[in-house]
């Protein structure tokens, strides 16, 4: 009997090696070639599952994004359910940074995505995620349920505060990435700004 395929995480697996060498090389520089090496399959095989470079890229984006929002889903479970919302925007915005090995390659390769849609049509045409403001959302939801709680001041407009603190994130893990500064000193600017907002 021959042996079954499984198509979703063959092309998981090929999303895998393209995040791998555009975190080595550099998103610019990937070719379908590379890709199909580091998987370990055939340029055909890539090609019969993609088609084209774009439909790879394309795929590799939502297969990037999805593994953070995973990621960040596993670190707001370890904050347990007594978590309070300070607690949780933190857990959400240090998982953004580049403090290990997957989530170097996820910034460095995220940011490449962001720079070559500047250029690219058929990137440029997509969000990054299914819901571009999916954690403006979170973060402005937990800013609202501490300011209900009296945790923040009552004047506090919590979408401003929620797109500040993500972009604060966004520009921290960008000066970790490049050696501005260690990922120590960027999660004590993160939770400088927390206590400012906490009142702590």
């Amino acid at each position: 009997m021959p042996k079954r395929v499984d198509h979703d995480e063959r092309r998981r697996q090929i999303a895998e090696a393209l995040v791998r060498v555009a975190g080595r090389r550099g998103l610019h520089a990937v070719g379908m070639r590379d890709v199909a090496a580091e998987a370990g399959v055939s340029l055909r095989l890539v090609q019969y599952y993609f088609e084209t470079k774009e439909k790879l890229l394309l795929y590799g984006l939502r297969h990037l994004t999805a593994g953070l929002e995973a990621r960040v889903a596993a670190r707001v479970r370890a904050a347990g359910d007594t978590a309070g919302p300070r607690a949780l925007i933190e857990a959400l915005l240090t998982e953004a940074l580049p403090t290990d090995d997957e989530s170097r390659t996820f910034h460095l390769v995220h940011t490449a995505y962001a720079v070559l849609s500047v250029t690219d049509e058929a990137l440029a045409a997509q969000p990054f995620t299914e819901d571009p403001d999916a954690a403006e959302n979170a973060v402005a939801g937990l800013l609202q349920r501490a300011k209900d709680a009296g945790l923040v001041p009552e004047g506090t407009d919590v979408r401003t505060e929620a797109i500040t603190l993500l972009a604060l994130s966004a520009g921290l893990g960008t000066s970790v990435l490049v050696g501005q500064r260690t990922v120590e000193s960027a999660t004590t600017v993160l939770r400088h700004h927390l206590d400012r907002l906490f009142g702590g």
